[in-house]
């Protein structure tokens, strides 16, 4: 009977816990799924049946109309997948090879650059703006892609570097020692050893990159704001500020922001989950 008990209690907390976490991911889930359905709604059906699901009589695609009519969405979509996938790109290649770099080889400095690149995670990028403005507009980068990319391949190397690291420690130093006796350089047994082993990681380092580059505001509206420029978070910001009376073109907007967000998601779900339950097992 004693022996029971602790199983008992130990299924209780883990039905509490479930419970919990069901009740956070549907408060996280319904307001995205709100404005989702909403957005193919009459507004007649927003504001009388908001929570209910769009039939037959409520359909209405007049807001993705004004929004392909008002605005340059391809543009901005394109403009986005430039930025992010440069970005990501840039900082999954530096964060690889510094990451190696850092646990591979020892030498004097080593601990001390370590400490510098984990000093880049506790200080916000966006107290550097003025500093970083001057030097894109010095460099003529002002409403380019490119500045974007560079910024922000800067602001995600830290946690790059910080998560590979741990990573690249449980790769077998066997593994890479019989690589180098076979006669491969240190790039090969990188890019054809190290890496395949931890592609979780990347994964999990690629989500985690890429939305907050795709979500992010505050330096598209300092550094690309041109139309020409524009990503769709800035887009769809400035359109549902001119069209907020609008509100099935509002929630329309606000729908082509966060598609591709769970797209990207429902992707690499699978190593994202992999990539965090490995770090935690370890």
């Amino acid at each position: 009977m004693s022996a029971a008990k602790p199983r008992k209690r130990a299924s209780g907390w883990s039905l509490f816990i479930y419970v919990a976490l069901a009740a956070y991911a549907a408060s996280a889930i319904f307001p995205v799924l709100l404005v989702v359905y909403n957005s193919i709604k009459s507004k007649k059906a927003i504001f009388g049946q908001p929570l209910s699901l769009p039939g037959p009589g409520t359909i209405d695609f007049r807001g993705y109309e004004t929004v392909w009519e008002a605005a340059n969405f391809p543009r901005y979509f394109l403009n986005s997948g430039i930025v992010t996938l440069g970005s990501l790109g840039l900082t999954l290649l530096f964060g690889v090879m510094a990451a190696y770099a850092l646990t591979e080889f020892r030498f004097r400095m080593s601990r001390w650059l370590s400490l510098y690149i984990t000093i880049g995670l506790m200080v916000p990028i966006r107290l550097g703006t003025v500093a970083i403005l001057k030097l894109v507009m010095a460099l003529g980068l002002m409403n380019t892609p490119t500045a974007l990319i560079l910024v922000y391949t800067a602001m995600n190397l830290p946690v790059t570097v910080l998560i590979l690291s741990v990573f690249m420690n449980t790769v077998s130093q066997d593994l890479k020692n019989a690589a180098r006796v076979d006669g491969a350089g240190e790039y090969r047994i990188l890019f054809g050893h190290v890496i395949p082993l931890i592609r979780p990681a990347i994964a999990t380092v690629a989500v985690f990159t890429m939305i907050p580059v795709w979500n992010d505001l505050w330096f598209p509206l300092i550094l690309a704001n041109s139309e020409a420029t524009k990503t769709v978070i800035l887009g769809a910001q400035q359109f549902v500020g001119q069209y907020f009376k609008d509100w099935n073109a509002m929630l329309a907007a606000l729908t082509l922001s966060i598609v591709p967000t769970l797209i990207l998601y429902l992707l690499f779900s699978r190593q994202l989950i992999a990539g965090l339950t490995r770090g935690a097992v370890k």
